[in-house]
């Protein structure tokens, strides 16, 4: 099973349809601790890359590419700059491919992480989107049905939130009401649950 450009542009539509709708929630959320803006920057990186992904694609490179570009014109905020961090990392990664294999998904997803701890200097443990694509990372490895992928990212997803609903935020403005956090879900945590609910 693989995944072309005009595949992973769909996944990606479906994924900004879900940002834009959660902006709201993830707002409110992001109030609770931090500048209450989650939601407004997810909304503007999501509505520049539906611009972007309306166009024609010649790999999943120029895919990446579109979005880190949506992404980094949509917002100065620390959350829209990883994400596009995360796609210009994606779009070098894969910029020999035509189409991706289930097989891929894995080590993308490494990459990803390696690049967001260098740039945002926030490690695993942190309770951040860090952990949840950590938690997606290593449930990719154990697949072997590529189908069942989308579900089980999810699963993976949902467990990080509940490990680490209990513990403090350490990194980000949430880190100075570190006691407080502790019982609240990390907004940037949720966003990846909404994201890739399908």
């Amino acid at each position: 099973m693989s995944w072309d450009s005009k595949d992973i542009q769909n996944w990606l539509g479906g994924c900004v349809d879900r940002m834009i709708a959660a902006a709201p929630e993830l707002n409110a959320l992001d109030g609770q601790l931090g500048d209450g803006d989650l939601g407004a920057t997810l909304e503007k990186c999501g509505r520049l890359m539906q611009d972007g992904l309306a166009g024609e694609a010649d790999s999943p490179a120029d895919v990446f590419k579109v979005c880190a570009m949506a992404c980094t014109r949509a917002s100065g905020s620390s959350f829209g700059t990883l994400m596009a961090v995360a796609f210009m990392t994606l779009a070098k990664e894969t910029k020999d491919k035509n189409d991706l294999a289930c097989g891929d998904v894995e080590p993308l997803l490494g990459k990803v992480i390696e690049s967001l701890i260098a740039r945002g200097k926030a490690s695993l443990g942190d309770k951040t989107v860090l952990d949840s694509l950590e938690a997606i990372r290593l449930a990719a490895a154990e697949l072997s049905d590529c189908a069942a992928l989308p579900a089980a990212a999810l699963v993976a997803a949902k467990s990080a939130l509940d490990e680490y609903r209990d513990k403090p935020n350490k990194i980000g403005r949430a880190r100075m009401f570190a006691e407080k956090s502790v019982g609240m879900d990390d907004p940037g945590m949720v966003a990846v649950v909404r994201i890739i609910v399908t």
